[in-house]
């Protein structure tokens, strides 16, 4: 596997846009018939939204944000994508929060049509996916479209999907992709991948195609060669940027920490600051679960089931006939954490954490997952430690 300070692809293959060939690649894939998503100043954050042209991107804005803490502050630069994860991720649309399943009208002579949901989803590019972002949507694809129980609405939105990677060259406080092993160089996976580039030689962006489909766009576009001071300053900014995690995990097996810590007394410390609110299973990229919700008109005679995001913070996920399986805060942080970083490969053959930080973020207490992390390995030391001395 490539090193998470792998420089950018800077073969021949590169080549340089600069702001107005950022322009032309939006409009190029507007004529493609692309709904174009990206980053765009709204709500005082930076959210993903579709965008008619270039111009709304965020130039000249970055974040602050710490657990619990979120702020958007001016640049003293015309940077685009010199800002970490937002509060939301792609999954809003490849896997969206709500999504009418079927409805059912009963005419006046009481027969009954169902009519099963089928809409043909947009033609999605979606420009400025961070590396740990690309990671999270190759999880969800391992998800929803792999193994027998497969989604047929997401595979139908992900199929279609271009894919534009923007490297990290400016990792947030809260980021730990390198421990991740995620970013912040652009792995496999996507079309397009740019690492943008704001010196005294001006403001532009490293190009490489990583499909056919994506060298046709680049193709397509105003560009110039790939310079020999683009190349170093591209690499020399992801490198620099694996340098700058504001986060880390434990450099164990996490899989192994967190079968072996499963009685550990941290569980009683993170339940008496978690409110159980879900927070960070709604802003996690590569969380999935869903429930379906039946409603009906005043009449009756028209029903409709919808699916909807659901939390295994939620004392109904996992409600049985004698109760909820998982009634305590305790044990609801607990399994979120334990299938997040360990079960998770037992199910898919990977971590389910990228290392994009957003569960810390929007922890309305800031709750740290990476200082969880730690604080079970200590105590699994100490505890390693008191039965080799007894011994």
């Amino acid at each position: 596997m490539a090193s998470a300070t792998a420089p950018p692809d800077a073969g021949s293959t590169a080549c340089v846009l600069d702001r107005e060939g950022l322009g032309a690649l939006v409009r190029e894939l507007h004529a493609r018939g692309r709904t174009v998503i990206g980053p765009t100043v709204r709500d005082e954050t930076i959210a993903l939204a579709e965008l008619e042209s270039a111009d709304e991107l965020p130039y000249g804005w970055g974040v602050e944000h710490e657990a619990g803490y979120y702020r958007i502050r001016r640049r003293s630069d015309t940077a685009a994508f010199a800002h970490s994860a937002g509060p939301q991720s792609w999954k809003y649309f490849l896997h969206p929060e709500r999504v009418r399943q079927w409805t059912a009208d009963r005419d006046p002579e009481g027969r009954m049509t169902v009519r099963a949901e089928r809409s043909e989803p947009p033609s999605f590019a979606f420009l400025g996916v961070r590396p740990c972002d690309l990671r999270a949507i190759q999880i969800q694809d391992r998800v929803m479209t792999g193994g027998a129980h497969r989604d047929d609405a997401y595979r139908a939105r992900r199929s279609g999907a271009f894919l534009i990677v923007v490297e990290c060259t400016e990792p947030g406080a809260t980021c730990f992709c390198v421990s991740m092993d995620t970013g912040p160089a652009a792995r496999p996976g996507y079309d397009l991948a740019l690492t943008e580039v704001v010196d005294e030689a001006g403001h532009r962006f490293l190009a490489r195609a990583g499909t056919e489909e994506g060298a046709e766009v680049l193709a397509s576009l105003p560009r110039q060669p790939a310079d020999d001071l683009t190349r170093t300053r591209a690499r020399e900014g992801v490198e620099a940027a694996a340098g700058r995690m504001g986060r880390t995990m434990p450099e164990v097996d996490l899989r192994a920490l967190l079968a072996g810590t499963l009685e550990a007394e941290r569980w009683n410390d993170v339940a008496a600051r978690c409110l159980t609110c879900g927070n960070c299973t709604m802003a996690c990229p590569t969380c999935f679960c869903t429930t379906a919700e039946d409603v009906t008109d005043l009449t009756g005679d028209h029903a409709e089931r919808w699916r909807r995001w659901e939390s295994c913070y939620d004392l109904e996920f996992t409600h049985l006939p004698g109760g909820s399986v998982r009634s305590s805060g305790r044990s609801r942080y607990r399994q979120w954490l334990t299938h997040k970083l360990g079960t998770w490969w037992d199910q898919f053959g990977s971590s389910g954490c990228v290392g994009c930080g957003r569960c810390i973020v929007w922890c309305p207490v800031g709750i740290d997952i990476t200082e969880e992390a730690h604080a079970l390995h200590r105590e699994g030391e100490r505890q390693a430690g008191g039965k080799d001395e007894a011994s």
